[in-house]
């Protein structure tokens, strides 16, 4: 990997003298210049696959405080409540994704001239057809963000930007056309050659799967606004080769330290605590107990079935739709999603090896009693974290907020385990799971597809639980009938809606007396009026954002955006949001596309810097440049 990074670092050398001139006699004039030999084709993929893996200061920006929030893999508080910064859109959008596209346009620009020139190896044309499915990527990560990008941009000419539509039409053309020209029986030059691809080692068999699993993905991305050509393109890619088994997922390992390859999730000062999203789609859906996953010595912590904890209606806030709003569960879920304990980790739990405890500078992550204070500080309740399971909604709580040191605090939460946050792990861009609920989607919209849709739904959800480390639990999940707290179960052959409430006991925790009441299933009004809850639809998607809890943000994202799923609860809004002021006292307990971000504004020097481009962008966007303008895909009901 060093050798990949001193080649990245050379490279920057390199692209500069290549962009500054016009063609290569002029590179060879120049003594200081790297040489037509020098730069290759597989120096500027390599240098563009490390630079979108996303060193600490832009993952942070983007992966963790856009991306997790927008994705519900966190509570973070950015795009959830409508607000961006624009010092990170800036960075993302200038400095770094121009810089990868800029290089893998480079790239193949090298490759057509030396193939055209008759001077180039054996295999350069299919590093040219691998740069190709790679720029269909990062495009579609641009795009996806932003909305309308140039497909001819950061060439080196001011770049005429073309609508979501255009873009999404040519990546699907360039992915169709790039897998398809992949010559197979090319062999591998060797080691030297293999270290320039992180993913895959030029492997060009798994980059031909890669490919068409991405146009599966850009394809599906269609099913609403244009199903048509969802359909044609998918079916396309569908019965060819695509991403089938782990071995063939694209992944970049991650290595230590501050460079591109750094762990996207390994910045000590964020939590990654399970979001109140996640956690509802996990409590009791499979129907497996806690005590047959938990060792002896948690039992104890266990609590009933139907139990939603101490009801603090003082301290917790209760003005948003998250079904568990104004508890505190003050024990372990009775049954819940065996990826739950592998994925997050137990307040408390320190003799688990996966047990977290960043930050290393303080002891934050140890401390799990922690208090409800009235006005004047006083201590109202004393509150043991330890060996408890809570997940909290973001927004403004207000002074039940600033009354309450528990529910934004370190050591009282379930989080990320400590193989994601210590630079030990692969990060995922496209695994087998996401080929499989894919193609259950297809199925289910009466696509030709290779397979039923209950075949790939099921094996979408065996390829996460081996991941996961879960797969001894399978059998029962798959066949379980109960229902998770927003009212979806497993079962693919199991679709009757839930009743409209449940009945649940609580303990009043300011008094301790014990209560009833029936819990009302909440009402995902995005989709189908909120009527609908388990429908094989919402099983897929809930199982899709599931398994691709911790990589894939932007893709649950950009499924909710797509089909208004899996429910995503509102912010609370004890005090208004200054950002989304649309959402209010008066419809908190309803879902709408104007509750949480759409997209990223352009970064502001975009505007004062190319004003036309800027003018020409937001023209072909479809609405104002801000934040709730939904996308040409995106779900708009």
């Amino acid at each position: 990997m060093k050798k990949i990074l001193k080649k990245a670092n050379l490279l920057g050398v390199m692209l500069l003298a290549f962009i500054s001139c016009s063609d290569f006699e002029e590179i060879n004039v120049n003594p200081t210049a790297a040489s037509e030999d020098q730069v290759q084709t597989e120096y500027f993929i390599n240098s563009s696959i490390g630079g979108t893996q996303q060193n600490p200061h832009i993952a942070e920006r983007i992966f963790i405080l856009y991306w997790d929030d927008a994705g519900r893999m966190t509570r973070v508080g950015t795009l959830s409540e409508g607000s961006s910064n624009d010092g990170w859109s800036s960075d993302y959008y200038n400095g770094y994704v121009s810089s990868w596209l800029r290089n893998i346009n480079a790239g193949i620009e090298i490759a057509d001239k030396q193939i055209a020139s008759g001077n180039f190896k054996e295999h350069t044309p299919n590093l040219k057809q691998v740069a190709r499915i790679w720029r269909a990527y990062i495009m579609s990560e641009m795009t996806d963000n932003f909305g309308p990008i140039p497909i001819n941009g950061f060439q080196g000419v001011n770049p005429e930007y073309s609508n979501v539509k255009e873009v999404y039409y040519y990546m699907l053309q360039e992915l169709n056309e790039a897998t398809a020209a992949l010559d197979l029986s090319v062999s591998n030059p060797g080691d030297a050659l293999k270290k320039l691809d992180p993913a895959y080692g030029y492997d060009y068999a798994k980059w031909q799967k890669y490919g068409n699993s991405l146009r599966m993905r850009l394809a599906m991305r269609l099913s609403e606004v244009d199903p048509a050509k969802a359909q044609s393109e998918f079916e396309d890619a569908a019965n060819n080769t695509f991403i089938s088994d782990a071995s063939e997922n694209f992944k970049v390992k991650e290595v230590a330290g501050w460079n591109d390859y750094t762990g996207v999730m390994t910045r000590q000062w964020w939590d990654h605590e399970v979001s109140a999203t996640l956690n509802n789609l996990m409590i009791g859906l499979g129907g497996v107990t806690s005590q047959s996953m938990l060792s002896a010595d948690k039992h104890s912590h266990i609590k009933p079935a139907n139990y939603m904890g101490l009801k603090f209606d003082n301290h917790f806030s209760s003005m948003t739709n998250d079904p568990s709003a104004g508890f505190f569960f003050d024990g372990l879920q009775n049954t819940i999603d065996p990826r739950a304990y592998d994925l997050f980790k137990i307040p408390g739990d320190f003799s688990d090896p996966e047990f977290n405890a960043y930050p290393s500078w303080n002891s934050n992550a140890s401390i799990t009693k922690r208090n409800l204070v009235d006005a004047s500080d006083t201590v109202v309740k004393e509150i043991e974290a330890a060996f408890t399971w809570n997940a909290y909604a973001a927004g403004n709580w207000g002074e039940k907020g600033s009354k309450n040191k528990v529910y934004g605090f370190t050591g009282t939460l379930p989080r990320l385990a400590n193989k994601y946050r210590n630079d030990s792990n692969s990060r995922i861009f496209f695994a087998s799971w996401e080929s499989h609920f894919l193609i259950a989607e297809a199925a289910l919209r009466g696509w030709n597809v290779p397979m039923t849709g209950q075949v790939a739904y099921e094996k979408g959800i065996a390829d996460s639980f081996t991941y996961n480390g879960v797969s001894s639990q399978l059998g029962d999940y798959l066949t379980s009938q109960d229902y998770s707290r927003v009212g979806t179960s497993v079962s693919w052959t199991h679709t009757i809606e839930p009743a409209a409430t449940i009945a649940v006991t609580y303990v009043d925790g300011y008094t301790a007396t014990a209560g009833n009441m029936n819990l009302k299933y909440p009402e995902n009004t995005i989709y189908k009026n909120g009527a609908i809850k388990n429908d094989l639809l919402t099983k897929i998607i809930t199982q899709k954002f599931i398994a691709q809890t911790p990589w894939l943000p932007l893709e649950t994202w950009s499924d909710h955006r797509r089909l208004g799923l899996p429910f995503f609860e509102n912010a609370a809004i004890e005090k208004p949001l200054t950002d989304m002021p649309q959402l209010t006292n008066g419809n908190f307990m309803t879902n709408s596309i104007n509750f949480y971000g759409q997209r990223l504004k352009y970064p502001s020097n975009f505007s004062s810097n190319i004003p036309g481009g800027y003018e020409q962008a937001v023209d072909k966007l479809g609405g104002p440049d801000s934040v709730f303008t939904p996308l040409w895909w995106a779900q708009q009901n």
